[in-house]
């Protein structure tokens, strides 16, 4: 069986790389087809592996500024011969789903998110751009969106990477769509016995991901917070930060590692469409305080894992913290916060993932 792993783009390591690099475990023998490689920036397993380029590889400055090609990646996927292959699997957040697979090819969609850009945070990238991609914008996105919708037709199964997604994919593409959660390495976390009185706030700086609100509730309740993470925002948020508010930027593993496992809790008031951290901090033993929307609802559990608030405020936040404070019960033990982030460890998505594939090409 000849099989292709189809990936928006290959430009870092985050946690769609890390579903790349286990359905390569998987398929050892896979192609990996995307519009973008910079080789320096990926892991040796996808190093190891042959990578085909759309056409978008080859145009002027496309290993950094891709993403101005997005108007060109439709055409750009729909180029790529894909005869030769039985099994394709795309990985959905930009434009993946798109090729033009055999008739007789299973195509199994895992998507991390219908494109944010020209959907549910159309609006908002809108606003941020710059005035001639603000002017160009209403015109492409709705060129892309007639694209979008087409192509999801040409998916034999779509996986999604929460129930958040699945419901999007139901709204956008009208599909239904399997939950099969992202891996986490949740062995490579451990529960540490010192605990410290401080809060956690982890991850990059950028607006969607409210550090924002982190901070205002921060500087009201004068709790402590450790902010791990750079990005955009860092500058404007460590100049309002009270002296209770510690930035430490980026951190190596061992020491990421370590304020996991010792934090009081992780603060995650952002809405994601799955979030990793919250897992690697349970896996850890310590709770999460998140907002509940997105991908959180999946994997905070009141009265297991974590707290949640439902106002995307600081005063709601705040709130939030007070219970926790105020009532122990609200969660368990380390232990059982940690079993619970074992149930989304990377050898449970890939036991998924084969037999959702076995169950597709049994029923083809």
């Amino acid at each position: 069986m000849k099989v292709a792993i189809v990936h928006y783009w290959l430009v870092g390591m985050r946690g769609g790389e890390k579903v790349l690099e286990a359905l390569l475990d998987l398929f050892p023998g896979a192609v990996i087809v995307t519009h973008v490689c910079d080789r320096e920036k990926v892991s040796a397993k996808v190093r190891k592996h042959e990578v085909r380029e759309t056409f978008i590889g080859r145009l002027p400055g496309a290993r950094k500024h891709y993403q101005k090609y997005l108007p060109l990646m439709p055409l750009a996927l729909e180029q790529m011969d894909m005869q030769e292959f039985d099994l394709i699997l795309s990985s959905e957040s930009g434009p993946a789903k798109g090729i033009v697979p055999r008739p007789d090819a299973l195509h199994v969609c895992y998507c991390h998110s219908p494109m944010r850009y020209i959907w549910d945070h159309y609006h908002s990238y809108r606003q941020q751009a710059g005035g001639v991609a603000r002017m160009a914008m209403p015109f492409l996105a709705h060129r892309l969106r007639v694209w979008d919708v087409t192509t999801a037709a040409r998916v034999d199964r779509f996986v999604a990477n929460s129930s958040f997604i699945r419901d999007r994919i139901q709204t956008y593409y009208r599909r239904e769509a399997e939950v099969i959660f992202p891996p986490v390495e949740t062995q490579a976390f451990q529960i540490s016995n010192h605990v410290e009185n401080h809060y956690l706030l982890a991850g990059e700086m950028v607006s969607y991901k409210r550090a924002d609100l982190a901070i205002d509730a921060f500087n009201a309740s004068g709790r402590k917070l450790v902010v791990v993470g750079d990005g955009e925002m860092r500058g404007v948020l460590e100049k309002k930060s009270c002296p209770n508010i510690i930035f430490l930027g980026r951190v190596d593993n061992a020491e990421l590692k370590r304020q996991f496992a010792t934090c009081r809790a992780l603060i995650f008031p952002g809405e994601e469409d799955f979030g990793i951290v919250p897992v690697e901090v349970m896996a850890s033993g310590r709770p999460v305080i998140a907002y509940g929307r997105g991908g959180a609802l999946d994997t905070v559990i009141e009265g297991v894992s974590g707290v949640l608030f439902h106002e995307q405020t600081a005063e709601a936040l705040n709130l939030a913290i007070d219970r926790f404070e105020k009532n122990p019960d609200l969660v368990k033990d380390p232990a059982t916060i940690r079993a619970l982030a074992d149930t989304f460890d990377v050898e449970v998505f890939k036991q998924k993932i084969w037999a959702l594939i076995a169950d597709a090409r049994a029923n083809a």
